[in-house]
């Protein structure tokens, strides 16, 4: 008796791959593809330009193994399903995949799904559709003007700059946005104002305080101490009588699930996550994690989507969620349009869990703790979402002082929870005022003149970075991470605390490419771009052309820069000097990152590892100084120069003030909870101090 064939379907992961298995039963076999099989190669610019931008795909190094294995599955199979990921990339990988498996373009081959759920798997399945070319061609368009920019610029500014440099054409742009606010901090002019509070008290010793609010009916500017010590003098004798009195209840609206951008944006500010560790652990729970007795489900929908959307199902999973726990009045009345946002594709849905009843609390112990943070994040936000508006009761009185000042005061009062019984923490400070009315007269107790300056704009944090870039419609949310990865690496860019800050390189570099190449770093040409790409997803655009329209006026700049461009030299200098011949010592860079050589090369060719130093002893050997070192997973940590012999290490940077307590060392922290502090390393003792 023949054996029965199998239907294979190939995913990009074994994590999807050991997922997806256990729904589709013995009659079919999963296998994964490790991602892209064919590319670009590496070594060359992979694109014969003289052929119309015929890109020359090859098979991946190191994937033989597994395209044979996935041929010989294909062969012994009775159909196959190609199940990537619903997006342009993974559209891509399944035209390729259908390429190098020589399967049939007009095959209704390609199986596509927003979560990894039992229903969502075997609906797939029963509705397979032709690979969709014009995401494919869109794909395309995306990765030779990518190669085209970084092959043909990072060249340029190896020659010109130094080598291991880049440029991309998402990245350029990021960098110049951070370098752009620098100047704006750089050029920024501190000027000084001021502000006044009364504390005033009525005939039944009830007590407020108010603002001062208009001179003369206008909006004010008080300068100076002299110019709020005149308003101080001339109101002091005065009574505070209520002119107007305004009441008003006001909704606060939950806020929509996430998409790929706002998720970043909220793990940043809320869990401290870099936008790539937001990525990664989100990957993890899509994919799916064994939670016990269900084994291995995935836990939330596809994490790469711009769209506020969501299904009815999943609609309805809340609600009944709502209702059962809340009751209801906490479910949200009126049917509301998802937001839009101008560049959204609105491909699949907002973020969200695949099953509501699965909560945090519930699964909590078959996660880490990271995951367990990132989840509890998207549930709340998800079943928030589908909850009614918080209300307040909203007071405000303005007071007359004499025939020209004006003073205000304002309060609120949670008068219902809505959404925020569930997301407590954002809930506003209640401000409870006395029962003011109109014509009530108040005595002066305090004036309380304070002193103000301007400041100038922040710098970006990762969250206002991705929020600013897919504003501006640069990129898209799923290449954020890498793209903030790489302009750290790149050492274009660095991170003060949370904030990044251009380096010497990142602005020089800038300052050339605007100069040579305005386009590539212009933030409307680039949104353009991306304008484009979507309409070659619609179909409504040849994809060569736009290639064709970029490569012309590109080619022109890069002979003009490689002509005209000037070299040029960027020395860092150290306080290290030379142990052989007593120069100072650089910063130079090889293919292993930075390192330090003689000054006074090649008459002297001294080098040194380039160290990170604290400054501060190391507590255990006393003889080594604790500096900054990587782990093999590339996070940062603190250990001892005299490593091996001496094993010390913190995960926090050290700082040179010992505990005033304990004498023991203290590192540097930044939690929600208490902002940036010094800790105590010694647990016996623990002590804590601010830090302004």
């Amino acid at each position: 008796m023949a054996k029965k064939k199998k239907k294979l379907v190939i995913v990009e992961s074994p994590a999807k791959a050991k997922t997806i298995k256990k729904f589709l039963g013995k009659d079919y076999k999963v296998e994964a593809s490790m991602g892209h099989v064919r590319d670009l190669p590496k070594s060359k610019l992979g694109i014969d330009l003289e052929s119309d931008f015929e890109p020359n795909y090859i098979t991946i190094r190191g994937k033989g193994k597994t395209l044979n294995k996935l041929r010989k599955a294909a062969k012994k199979s009775k159909e196959v399903y190609l199940a990537t990921d619903p997006d342009r990339e993974g559209e891509a990988i399944s035209w390729h995949l259908a390429y190098a498996l020589k399967l049939s373009d007009q095959e209704n081959n390609r199986i596509e799904f927003n979560e990894i759920t039992k229903n969502a798997i075997q609906n797939a399945i029963k509705n397979p559709r032709n690979i969709n070319k014009d995401l494919v061609d869109a794909q395309q368009a995306r990765r030779l003007l990518d190669r085209i920019v970084g092959y043909r610029l990072s060249p340029l500014l190896w020659k010109k700059v130094r080598k291991g440099l880049s440029a991309g054409r998402v990245q350029s742009v990021a960098v110049k946005i951070i370098c752009k606010r620098e100047e704006e901090i750089r050029d920024f002019d501190e000027e000084e104002y001021w502000s006044l509070e009364v504390e005033l008290k009525n005939d039944e010793n009830q007590t407020l305080k108010a603002d001062l609010y208009r001179i003369d009916n206008k909006k004010y500017n008080l300068a100076t101490q002299e110019e709020v010590e005149q308003v101080v003098e001339a109101i002091k004798k005065e009574e505070f009588e209520i002119i107007k009195v305004k009441k008003r209840k006001r909704k606060r609206n939950p806020k929509s699930p996430f998409t790929t951008s706002t998720l970043q944006q909220r793990a940043s500010t809320k869990l401290n996550f870099t936008a790539k560790k937001t990525m990664y652990i989100a990957q993890q729970l899509y994919e799916g994690i064994d939670i016990g007795s269900s084994g291995t489900v995935g836990l939330i929908s596809y994490i790469r989507t711009d769209s506020t959307r969501l299904s009815n199902e999943a609609k309805k999973g809340a609600k009944d969620y709502i209702l059962a726990e809340f009751g209801t009045d906490f479910l949200k009345k009126k049917k509301e349009k998802s937001k839009k946002n101008a560049n959204a594709q609105d491909a699949h849905e907002a973020i969200r869990p695949t099953d509501t009843q699965r909560t945090p609390e519930k699964i909590k112990k078959h996660l880490s703790k990271d995951q367990f943070k990132l989840y509890d994040l998207i549930w709340k936000r998800f079943i928030a979402s589908q909850m009614s508006s918080a209300l307040y009761q909203n007071i405000s009185a303005q007071f007359k002082v004499g025939e020209k000042y004006k003073f205000r005061v304002s309060g609120s009062r949670l008068l219902f929870p809505g959404h925020l019984i569930l997301t407590g923490k954002e809930k506003e400070k209640d401000i409870d005022l006395p029962v003011l009315t109109e014509g009530e007269k108040y005595k002066l107790i305090k004036t309380n003149p304070e002193q103000h300056f301007t400041t100038p704009p922040p710098r970006f944090s990762e969250a206002s970075l991705v929020k600013t870039l897919e504003e501006e419609g640069i990129g898209r949310p799923s290449t954020y991470a890498p793209t903030l990865s790489t302009i750290e690496s790149r050492d274009y860019v660095k991170k003060e605390g949370r904030y990044f800050e251009p380096t010497e390189l990142g602005e020089t570099v800038t300052k050339l490419l605007t100069e040579y190449f305005p386009d590539v770093t212009d933030v409307e040409f680039t949104a353009e771009l991306e304008k484009n790409l979507d309409e070659i997803e619609n179909g409504n655009k040849d994809w060569k052309q736009i290639l064709r329209d970029f490569y012309e006026p590109f080619y022109q700049r890069l002979e003009n820069a490689r002509e005209n461009m000037e070299s040029v030299n960027i020395v860092e200098e150290t306080d290290e000097v030379c142990d052989k011949c007593g120069s100072p010592m650089v910063v130079k860079y090889g293919r292993y990152g930075k390192f330090l050589a003689c000054s006074s090369y090649p008459e002297c060719k001294n080098t040194k590892p380039y160290l990170v130093r604290t400054g501060v002893d190391c507590p255990d050997c006393e003889e080594g100084e604790i500096i900054e070192r990587t782990s093999k997973k590339g996070r940062t940590f603190y250990g001892c120069s005299n490593y091996p012999d001496c094993n010390f290490m913190v995960w926090n940077k050290p700082v040179e003030k010992p505990c005033p307590k304990c004498k023991s060392l203290m590192v540097e922290k930044t939690t929600k909870a208490k902002g940036k502090h010094h800790k105590c390393t010694n647990k016996e003792c623990g002590h804590i101090e601010k830090v302004d």
